[in-house]
């Protein structure tokens, strides 16, 4: 049996615990970063009329958020 929410098998030796509050908020916000992360590099890729010095910074910006996805990511790991 697969759980529905994240896909994996159902472990019947151990309990499933129930989220935390804070934990779906990581989640969302993992989501919300994720979406801005795409609508950026979207961005980016058609961006000719952007002076390169901003486009140096948004490129900076989206490696930043890149990091900070997977950081997040790492912690949505842990809560399993």
């Amino acid at each position: 049996m697969v759980l529905p929410s994240t896909g994996r098998p159902i472990n019947n030796t151990k309990p499933i615990k129930k989220m935390e509050d804070y934990q779906q908020r990581v989640i969302d916000e993992k989501n919300e970063l994720d979406e801005k992360i795409a609508g950026l590099s979207k961005f980016l890729g058609n961006v000719n009329q952007v002076p390169s010095d901003e486009r140096v910074r948004m490129h900076t910006q989206l490696g930043l958020m890149e990091q900070y996805s997977l950081v997040l990511g790492q912690r949505i790991e842990a809560f399993s």
